[in-house]
């Protein structure tokens, strides 16, 4: 049942922010899209830590079994990639340029 919460939870945020905020924000600018994936992804990760630290829960990833911490950084990953290449194709972000 955990699994289920932070996978509902990481689903649902970067649902949000890649279909609201990001393009309201950040359009097509990457700095901008990476400093506002930085504050969903801290969000999320100061959301599972407070419920998971020192829990000692083991979460179960079908393949392996891991800590909260990597779980959803695992579970983070696999949702947000599909996610954001949807996204840049969608809005043409361009990775060339200054920094």
């Amino acid at each position: 049942m955990a699994e289920l919460y932070i996978v509902g939870l990481v689903a649902a945020v970067l649902t949000m922010g890649y279909l609201s905020i990001y393009p309201k924000i950040a359009g097509s600018n990457i700095n901008k899209i990476s400093l506002c994936d930085i504050a969903c992804s801290l969000f999320v990760f100061v959301l599972v830590g407070s419920k998971f630290w020192g829990t000692g829960y083991v979460f179960n990833a079908i393949l392996f079994s891991t800590n909260w911490f990597w779980f959803t950084l695992f579970i983070y990953v696999l949702i947000e990639i599909p996610l954001a290449i949807w996204y840049v194709k969608k809005h043409g972000v361009q990775f060339e340029g200054k920094l």
